[in-house]
């Protein structure tokens, strides 16, 4: 065989030996009770620790991101403009931004962009 297939293998071998080793150390064996949960000086906790995560939150993040990816296809869409048949383009172009119209206006509809609740 090729020494370089022989120094390959012999470094893939050797960097799964190590996190493998490495994986076997950082765990931890004991587990404790009073590390596991929060510090509030000595007290028990007064509340939980882990408060419920609002959708509106996770609703209007994945909204931004719909129309952030949105502005990142129109704007190679401008430069091909110039390459393609005006008809053929202003019909894709108009196709996109009428889904994207209709997906908002779904939004808007559904509530989802009204936070007084």
């Amino acid at each position: 065989m090729n020494s370089m297939v022989i120094m390959c293998i012999v470094l893939m071998l050797l960097s799964t030996v190590v996190m493998s080793i490495a994986s076997i150390l950082s765990k931890k064996s004991i587990v404790d009770r009073e590390k596991s949960t929060p510090f509030e000086c000595g007290f028990d906790p007064f509340y939980v620790a882990r408060i419920p995560f609002s959708l509106k939150f996770f609703l209007i993040a994945v909204i931004f991101l719909i129309f952030d990816v949105e502005i990142a296809i129109i704007l190679p869409v401008m430069m091909v403009m110039n390459t393609s048949l005006p008809e053929m383009w202003m019909i894709t172009f108009s196709i996109f931004i009428v889904i994207l119209l209709v997906g908002l206006y779904y939004e808007w509809y559904q509530g989802a962009l009204e936070w007084s609740n």
